[in-house]
């Protein structure tokens, strides 16, 4: 089966925008951008696009690519103490010569959708959260949707980024599944993903994962965003569907949940 990431999302789509219009409440969303790369553009005008949907306001603060670290925190921070803003998001990625860590540290976790600000990712870390990071979040709703039971299941993170691999392998390991991290240090990966009940892939690098590699009735998850002859592709190989009892691909699965939990967060966290 292929998960329709994109119907999932307009189910989430139309239940925010009835909590919102019930609530009657004022949400911002406050977005900071660093320079006018197309790319980053277009995945803003997505957001944004989304947000206009369910009745939440976008204000997006933008910044020259020459900025240095110490101004853009300190534009960051005084962005975050604006009444107005619900939330608080930085688009990424940034340009190499910013430390991402520092600056994203500047938002507050009762600010951050997103949850990659150090305070944000100790509360989740520790069980201490009422929200999920969103590609998490997103995970989780294709598995309940299907009624996938985690405890028990050898389940397998490709790669250990803060974005995917890191977040994705704590979740799994809090559900009970027995998790395996691989990344580029890890000997004979495919020894691992061949034994999987559940891939969740975030490298970022085309057909990391083929047919071949991974066991029938496996639960393919594909986290990872990279282009490949002008495409958009994700880790997992297509084929991988002929042998996967679920199976997320890029794009049109994971991403556009990813999204609608974005904004489901901000809505919680604007409670």
């Amino acid at each position: 089966m292929i998960v329709d990431g994109k119907a999932i999302a307009e189910r989430i789509k139309s239940s925010l925008a009835e909590e919102i219009s019930k609530s009657k409440k004022k949400i911002r969303l406050a977005v900071l951008k660093v320079g006018k790369d197309p790319v980053t553009a277009r995945y803003l005008e997505v957001k944004r696009k989304f947000a206009e949907a369910i009745g939440v306001d976008v204000r997006i603060y933008e910044v020259p690519t020459d900025i240095s670290n110490n101004k853009l925190r300190e534009k960051l921070s005084e962005i975050v103490h604006i009444e107005e803003n619900t939330g608080v998001i930085v688009q990424l990625p940034l340009p190499e010569k910013i430390n991402m860590q520092y600056i994203l540290n500047a938002i507050i976790p009762g600010k951050d959708p997103d949850m990659l600000s150090s305070g944000a990712w100790g509360k989740f870390s520790t069980g201490k959260s009422k929200i999920l990071p969103p590609v998490v979040g997103a995970v989780k709703v294709i598995f309940d949707e299907n009624k996938i039971e985690l405890k028990g299941k050898n389940a397998v993170v490709v790669g250990a980024g803060r974005l995917v691999g890191k977040p994705a392998a704590s979740w799994l390991i809090g559900e009970g599944a027995t998790v395996s991290v691989v990344d580029e240090n890890t000997k004979n990966p495919e020894d691992y993903i061949k034994k999987a009940d559940i891939i969740i892939s975030g490298v970022g690098k085309p057909k990391t994962i083929e047919a071949d590699m991974v066991m029938d009735g496996v639960i393919a998850i594909d986290c990872g965003t990279s282009e490949s002859s002008g495409q958009v592709a994700g880790d997992i190989d297509l084929e991988v569907v002929k042998k996967a009892s679920l199976f997320a691909p890029v794009p049109g699965g994971v991403g556009p949940i990813t999204i609608a939990m974005l904004f489901k967060n901000l809505i919680e966290l604007s409670k």
